[in-house]
């Protein structure tokens, strides 16, 4: 299981990613589900995957082969326009599932993925799509200005709530690993080494990118940050007219 989260911004796009791919009592392993292309000057992309891994390294494969080919077919590097990228992964995608697919399912495996592509190319504002395995897919809108991917319910409150108020790309990185944590917390095949980039648009290069661990002392004072403030929050919530005045404050 994983779970990867985008989101628009007015300063850009953040995005976020577990790497946990499998989880058990006594296995799991981690692999990164964030892929950072630029392709040319003009152009950035992200990709998150959610699915099965072996499908997402080859599509991965088949996008960097037709970036080293130089091509003129259709590919990251000459598209004009993010939907038209969108549309090429979603057929590559779409490709290797078909390839690979029947063998697969004949062992009782899926070879779906799904995948998050966002970015920006010169002249368009940046962007989010997600892809389905049936290699369609939709943008992210101002009513609904993120994207999730994998476990996606258990982060998906927080998101609706705080989504459309986060100008800034510090802020929008904040509440991706808040709605992290959350699907952390309630699945345990979601978790840590967590991956965030932060695209400021009109740079066309992600500028910041980071990686923190579950003994990260940064991400554990933001879970202990959190979850203080929600139980403060809990125990501030109007009173029934029977009732006493709120508590005080509750540290967690």
């Amino acid at each position: 299981m994983t779970y990867c989260v985008a989101l628009t911004t007015e300063e850009g796009l953040v995005f976020a990613s577990d790497s946990r791919t499998n989880a058990g009592v006594d296995y799991v392993t981690t692999f990164s589900k964030m892929h950072i292309l630029t392709p040319a000057d003009d152009r950035v992309f992200v990709l998150l995957s959610a699915g099965n891994l072996a499908t997402t390294q080859e599509v991965m494969n088949r996008i960097n082969r037709d970036l080293e080919n130089g091509s003129d077919e259709p590919n990251l590097r000459n598209v004009p326009y993010l939907f038209e990228a969108a549309d090429y992964v979603g057929k590559i995608s779409l490709a290797v599932q078909n390839d690979r697919g029947p063998a697969l399912q004949a062992s009782g495996v899926s070879a779906d993925t799904t995948l998050i592509l966002g970015g920006q190319i010169a002249g368009h504002d940046p962007g989010l799509y997600q892809i389905y395995p049936q290699g369609n897919y939709f943008a992210a809108t101002e009513d609904t200005p993120y994207l999730q991917i994998g476990e996606n319910k258990y982060g998906k409150p927080i998101l609706d709530r705080i989504s459309r108020v986060t100008p800034s790309l510090a802020d929008g990185a904040r509440l991706l690993l808040v709605s992290l944590d959350a699907t952390s917390r309630s699945n345990a095949a979601v978790g840590p080494p967590f991956e965030v980039a932060m695209y400021a648009r009109d740079t066309y290069n992600v500028g910041n990118y980071f990686k923190l661990e579950a003994d990260d002392p940064w991400l554990k004072n933001l879970q202990k940050e959190w979850n203080q403030g929600i139980t403060n929050a809990f125990y501030h919530l109007p009173r029934f007219p029977w009732e006493k005045s709120p508590v005080s404050v509750v540290s967690t």
